[in-house]
């Protein structure tokens, strides 16, 4: 007769199975997290709290004052009256974003009118600077532009 099989104890896993299966956990819940975190909507942005009135009247000195050094480029032949109406349209959104916090420079005409913006700058944008930057024909003359700028920054509530 043969002898007893003996009892053998049951195989090790190396630690390192370990580490790498809790290494997978962690990169399994961060993926889920990344994807969470870019695929969200965005928050609607709302309008900032406007600034004091002494910082507000220096910000509207500030745009006027660039307004003015577009135009007057406009008119020394270092811009082309497409380029001076580009500049205009930039200068006048910014001016929006800093004092309200809207995301003016990204927007366009049609996301400006359904948030109900000022009619100044949606009027700017489409007699003056959507026709120039965007149009094939010549371009709008960039001092009705830069007066339709002035318009915005001087009314913007």
């Amino acid at each position: 007769m043969s002898e007893p099989d003996e009892f053998y104890p049951p195989v090790q896993y190396a630690p390192w199975w370990m580490l790498l299966a809790l290494g997978i956990i962690v990169l399994a819940i961060l993926a889920v997290w990344l994807i969470l975190l870019f695929t969200r909507p965005r928050r609607a942005t709302t309008a900032a709290a406007p600034v004091a009135a002494d910082a507000l009247t220096m910000l509207r000195h500030e745009y006027l004052d660039g307004i003015g050094r577009i135009e007057q480029a406009w008119r020394a032949r270092e811009l082309t009256a497409r380029q001076a109406n580009l500049e205009l349209s930039r200068t006048t959104r910014q001016f929006v974003n800093e004092y309200s916090g809207l995301e003016a420079p990204v927007l366009t005409l049609a996301d400006l009118q359904a948030r109900g913006v000022h009619p100044a700058l949606v009027d700017a944008l489409r007699r003056h600077y959507y026709p120039s930057i965007f149009g094939r024909g010549p371009a709008v003359d960039p001092a009705a532009g830069a007066e339709a700028a002035r318009r915005v920054v001087s009314e913007w509530h």
